[in-house]
């Protein structure tokens, strides 16, 4: 994508975010008087994420877990579980887009702790930056492994471009309705990711 499609993808999430925060403002009081009854105070989660090159920012999402000690997947509410099935917890990341962190489409930005465990290859996952959804979010979500995922991601940094935005964008709404790989067996979400394996040296003959 060259820098004319940069500032129209910039456009493009700007035309998109502004407005489906308007519309969407019912629903994100709704849901923040929600959480403040079913969780407690404390409405939004805030926490550090790698943006595009790996710079930091704070992204914002409803909070979907108990405060307290205990595994992700013990704090994790039935309340919380029905947020992230609807991906209402990811409505306040319409004000990351708004301020230039995110944009609607692109690699799910993870963990900080992450950077130095990715390979130079899923480091451009970094290329690009992060989005609420992306092609790895609607061709199987966290049904994938981490290696599949950052494949996804690395395909989409080479393929992007307005048209398979809107095309994913597009996927995730029908993917939404579908609650499709909401997450891995046995975790909140998926597993931490610890690196993936070198592959093996064959033997030089």
């Amino acid at each position: 994508m060259s820098g004319r499609g940069l500032c129209a993808k910039r456009l493009f999430d700007v035309a998109l975010a502004l407005p489906g925060l308007l519309l969407l403002s019912p629903v994100l009081v709704a849901v923040a008087v929600l959480v403040r009854v079913k969780l407690g105070p404390g409405v939004l989660f805030r926490q550090q994420r790698p943006g595009r090159n790996g710079v930091p920012f704070f992204i914002l999402k409803f909070r979907t877990m108990r405060s307290g000690p205990g595994t992700d997947a013990e704090r994790l509410t039935s309340f919380g579980r029905w947020l992230r099935g609807t991906s209402l917890d990811e409505l306040p990341e319409l004000f990351n887009v708004l301020r230039g962190d995110m944009s609607l489409v692109g690699p799910r930005p993870l963990l900080m702790q992450y950077l130095p465990r990715y390979s130079p290859e899923q480091a451009r996952r970094h290329e690009v930056p992060p989005g609420i959804t992306g092609w790895a979010q609607v061709n199987g979500r966290n049904a994938l492994t981490w290696e599949e995922k950052f494949a996804l991601d690395v395909w989409y940094v080479d393929n992007r471009s307005l048209r398979l935005d809107m095309e994913i964008l597009l996927s995730t709404v029908r993917a939404v309705l579908r609650r499709e790989g909401i997450s891995a067996p046995g975790d909140a979400t998926m597993p931490e990711f610890l690196g993936s394996p070198e592959p093996e040296k064959r033997p030089v003959p």
